[in-house]
Formats: C-alpha cells, sequence, structure tokens
C-alpha cells in the first residue's frame, strides 16, 4: 500500500515546534521546546564532546518534532495514510531550505511512514547555548558506528564488528542509558542516550517514524566522530520479514529496510556534505545464524541479558519483587525463542511470561499464577500475529503471489545495495530456505498438540 496521491480527503495535521514564549500559527498543534521536546545537557554533551555543530543539533529537533507530529494525530480506521504539516526552527535556515535537503527529507519520510509530509522551516529567535567539552573515550580513528540498545542482534552483531574493528567501532547507545559497567575505564562515553525525550498526548502508536529517529540519530553520530558507516545489527528476519510480510492492510515497514537506508543516505550527504554509508553485514542470515556465529566465535553468554519483547512491563508484569519477564508471545519474542533454538542454545523458561509454548492451549502456556483476567484478547491476538508472521515469512517461495512479492523485493534491494537483481535473488532464496527450516525445526520442537502447532501451516 502506497500513499494516495489524492490527499484531499486523508486526515491531517499541523504541528508548529515553537521555542519558549513564541506564537503559533492558528489551527496547529503546539508543540514547544523545552516542554513537550526536552534536550538532556548531558546527553548533548556526550554528542557534541568536540565541537558544536548548531545543523546537527536542529538534525535532532527535527528527529523529535516527526516523532511528536506522527504520534499525535491518529491513522484513519480504514486507509493508512495522512498528511502532516510541520514547522521546526532552525539556527541555518538557509541550509535547511535548500532544495536537496528538502527533496531528501521529504522522500525518506514519506517512504519510511506512507504519510505526504510537508516540512517547512523558519530562523530561530535565540541560538542554542554551546554544551560544555568534556574529555571522552572516542579513539581519533574511528571507522564505523553501530546502534546499541538491549536487544540480541545489537549485542551479537557488535560483538562480531568488534572482534574485526576494534576500537574502531563506537556504539551509540539507542536504548537505556549506559550503566558504569559498560563505560571505558570508568570515564565518560560519546553517545551514551537519545539525547532528547519527546511527550505528549498521544494517540497513535504505529511508530513508523522510529526508523527515521534511530537512523538519523545513528548518521549524526557517524558525522561528528568522523565514520564513514552506520552498521545495522538487524538480521534478515528483523530488517527485510516486516516489508516481505506486513501486517493485516497496514504500509510496509522499512524501519530497518536498505531501500530506506539508501534514502537517508542521500539526506546526509545534503545536510552535511559527507558520505555516510549504511551496511548491513547480517543481511542475509537468520537471526540464529548471527546468534549461532557470536556464541562460538565470542564465547559470550551476555546475550542471555539481552531483551526482545515488544510489551511494556504494565502489560505483563507479575507484580511484586518478581523477574521481570518477556512476553514471549509476541512477534519479537517468537522470532527470538526460534533463534535460540536455531542456534542450539538454551534460556530459562521463566525469562518468559508464557513459559510453555508446548501446551495445548494459549491459556495454559502462561506462568502458574499469572491473573487469568489479564490474559486478554489483545494479548491472544499479539500471539496469533506473531506466530502467523513467522509462518507467512516461511510460505513466500510456495506461492504464486509470495514469489513475485519476492521479486520485486529482490529489483528493489538491488537498486539500493548497487548489487545485480540475480545475485539478490540467489541470496534471498537462501534466507529464506534457511528461515523456513528453523521456524519448522522450532514448531515441531514444541510437539503435535502445540497452540503454536495448531496456528502454524507453513512447516507442514
Amino acid at each position: 500500500m502506497k500513499p494516495s496521491p489524492d490527499t484531499r480527503h486523508l486526515p491531517s495535521i499541523s504541528v508548529h515546534v515553537a521555542e519558549p514564549g513564541a506564537r503559533v500559527i492558528n489551527g496547529a498543534v503546539r508543540c514547544e521546546v523545552g516542554r513537550d521536546i526536552k534536550f538532556s545537557t548531558e546527553s548533548l554533551e556526550s554528542y557534541f564532546f568536540a565541537e558544536w555543530n548548531p545543523v546537527a543539533y536542529d538534525a535532532l529537533l527535527v528527529a523529535a518534532a516527526v516523532e511528536f507530529a506522527d504520534r499525535t494525530k491518529v491513522r484513519p480506521a480504514l486507509d493508512w495514510s495522512r498528511t502532516i504539516q510541520l514547522k521546526v526552527p532552525v539556527h541555518d535556515i538557509d541550509q535547511w531550505q535548500e532544495a536537496p535537503v528538502r527533496d531528501a527529507l521529504h522522500d525518506a519520510l514519506a517512504y519510511l511512514t506512507g504519510d505526504t509530509w510537508d516540512v517547512t522551516f523558519y530562523r530561530r529567535k535565540r541560538s542554542v547555548s554551546q554544551p560544555r567539552q568534556a574529555q571522552l573515550s572516542l579513539p581519533t580513528d574511528v571507522e564505523a558506528v553501530i546502534p546499541f540498545s538491549n536487544g540480541l542482534d545489537s549485542r551479537a552483531v557488535g560483538g562480531l564488528m568488534e572482534r574485526s574493528l576494534g576500537n574502531r567501532l563506537v556504539r551509540i547507545r539507542l536504548g537505556g542509558r549506559l550503566h558504569d559497567s559498560e563505560r571505558v575505564k570508568g570515564r565518560p562515553m560519546a553517545f551514551t542516550d537519545v539525547p532528547y525525550k519527546v511527550t505528549g498526548d498521544f494517540v497513535e502508536s504505529s511508530a513508523r517514524s522510529r526508523g527515521f529517529k534511530f537512523a538519523l540519530i545513528s548518521g549524526i553520530a557517524a558525522y561528528l566522530s568522523g565514520a564513514a558507516h552506520v552498521i545495522v545489527p538487524e538480521s534478515g528476519q528483523g530488517a527485510l520479514g516486516p516489508a516481505l510480510v506486513p501486517v493485516g492492510q497496514t504500509y510496509e515497514d522499512y524501519r530497518s529496510h536498505p531501500t530506506f537506508t539508501v534514502k537517508m543516505e542521500r539526506l546526509f550527504k545534503a545536510l552535511f556534505a559527507r558520505d555516510i554509508r549504511f551496511s548491513f553485514p547480517q543481511l542475509w542470515n537468520t537471526k540464529g545464524e548471527t546468534l549461532r556465529r557470536f556464541i562460538q566465535e565470542c564465547g559470550d553468554r551476555s546475550w542471555l541479558s539481552t531483551k526482545s519483547c515488544w510489551q511494556q512491563s504494565r502489560q505483563i508484569g507479575i507484580g511484586g519483587g518478581a523477574k521481570k519477564r518477556q512476553c514471549g508471545i509476541c512477534a519479537a519474542c517468537m522470532l527470538r525463542r526460534m533463534s535460540v533454538h536455531a542456534a542450539g542454545a538454551v534460556e530459562p523458561s521463566d525469562h518468559y511470561l508464557w513459559e510453555n509454548l508446548g501446551a495445548a492451549t494459549f491459556e495454559q502456556g502462561v506462568v502458574t499464577g499469572f491473573p487469568p483476567g489479564r490474559i486478554t484478547g489483545a494479548l491472544r491476538q499479539y500471539a496469533i500475529a506473531g506466530t502467523l508472521h513467522l509462518d507467512h515469512l516461511a510460505d513466500l517461495n510456495r506461492s504464486g503471489i509470495g514469489r513475485v512479492v519476492l521479486d520485486v523485493s529482490c529489483m528493489k534491494l538491488g537498486e539500493a545495495l548497487a548489487v545485480p537483481r540475480e545475485e539478490v535473488r540467489v541470496k534471498m532464496d537462501r534466507f529464506i530456505q534457511q528461515h523456513t527450516r528453523e521456524w519448522s525445526d522450532f514448531v515441531l520442537s514444541l510437539g503435535d498438540k502445540s497452540f503454536i502447532n495448531n496456528w502454524a501451516e507453513a512447516h507442514s
């Protein structure tokens, strides 16, 4: 599904980002810097550790403003697209109004979110005060940066890439803040946190703009550290799967997809006059293959402490001082559990709220003591969606429609990666076949009576 060319009947919103005390245009939603978008002084210092760069700061503000607008306007029930007008104050208005910058920005946002965007800029009344500079533990010959969260992919791929790049690899923290144990010899590190927080009365949960946020922050970190590459840690299921097998009638999800990151490369070139490239070292491997290689080559068990779950703790918490668990049944948890099985590894069952996927019914699989009244229809739908996503991805090469989807995807990937389409198709087929084997083995391992087995079809 693509954005409709006729935007007259689409739901629309106008958001005006304003400095404190400034007026906004009539009819626009006010988004105030310092109230709705709050920058962290400490986190800004971890970005602008060497030199203050107003354009990079303005790019962070643009990312925050896009997130605010995206989450403030609900998507229509029977469609997907919206029209979004956004006004943002910047230091160097001439640079942001240049056609290559605006065209690249609009192209990236429209492709990622499926919406029509009109982002305009106006001159700030007051310049942002330069944060103090501190001596940070950043090498001078940085080659690449990698987004780093508490996820399995970023832990595994970060470990693998560090074996070859050493100190020339810099991690960008996109999850929670770094713990003291993660610092280098006790010294502060660069890029320790997303440098802003966005708040508001949010009504839209699809949050496709997260891909723009993380890609832009990663590119800014590469620019400020002198790196030429941003390493995308997702394996094939995470990078390609959401676009190959969209949920229901939603617009394809390109948040970690090469066809989106190539558009961000164009934006970086226009904005910073630098070639910053995204690379996908595990694009054609499954998450299980990535984890197996990490365990074998790095001998590191830190992956056991990572989290994959999409659910919020208030939805799946079991109260008291009990161990925090992942749900175990959303698409992210299902992919993780399948991948751990494929890697030949084992993790404790009490990592998950749904301990027993081999149970005969969905309700019987949950940990003892979880109140039956909290097993909602929404949780069940998450579980069904997670199962069917992996199942449908495994089934792509078995149907005529699936093969057409793969053909189109390979054509687009070939253009984005500058690789012949035939070569892309060979790699895609191998990836899909490997995913199918892993999914089939995992479902069969749960037993014939498993509720997962009953929901799945492609393994049979």
